[in-house]
């Protein structure tokens, strides 16, 4: 099962998660095989981080619980509150696949929220700009929740455009870039 975990950050918490750098990429270096796709998201400055995606799969909510609640960040209080949805990797593939690598262009994380019937499950037809994409959906994975993408896009708008506007409650457009250990 798939699963995303969006962690985001508590104001002022940016030292801390500085200081637990290391235990956090630790403990996602035990989940490796595991990822699909990872990394922090970044106010609109580009520089200050405020979140961290990962999109996971494992083998059931409880498992997808226990890793975003036991991960480290989140132990010590960086993080203000936790996105935890199913998720369907309708591309198949993980964000190392990505044809456009993990450099170059503006990279967002896109979440609509919603409820009632689904809405963009199709994938988009500009798929080379996709890193991830696919639902949100409850536990059980029978309830539509909204959509999730990670994508590259010349600007936010463009990048809040790959979902339909109006099947949303809300659509949240955050800077994104490839996450783990530099090499």
């Amino acid at each position: 099962m798939e699963f995303l975990c969006y962690h985001r950050d508590r104001p002022g918490s940016l030292p801390l998660r500085d200081e637990l750098l290391e235990e956090h990429w630790s403990y996602m270096d035990r989940y490796a095989e595991e990822l699909i796709a990872r990394g922090p998201t970044f106010a609109d400055d580009g520089d200050m981080p405020t979140g961290s995606v990962h999109i996971v799969d494992l083998p059931d909510p409880a498992a997808a619980r226990a890793f975003a609640f036991d991960e480290p960040n989140y132990q010590a209080g960086v993080y203000r509150d936790v996105l935890l949805r199913r998720w369907r990797n309708t591309l198949g593939r993980t964000m190392w696949d990505f044809p456009g690598g993990p450099d170059g262009g503006n990279r967002y994380l896109v979440l609509g929220l919603g409820t009632g019937p689904a809405a963009d499950l199709a994938v988009p037809p500009d798929r080379d700009e996709l890193i991830a994409y696919g639902p949100l959906l409850s536990d059980n994975g029978e309830l539509w929740l909204g959509t999730a993408a990670l994508l590259r896009a010349p600007d936010p708008e463009t990048a809040r455009a790959i979902l339909a506007p109006d099947r949303y409650a809300d659509i949240e457009v955050h800077h994104w870039q490839f996450g783990g250990r530099p090499s």
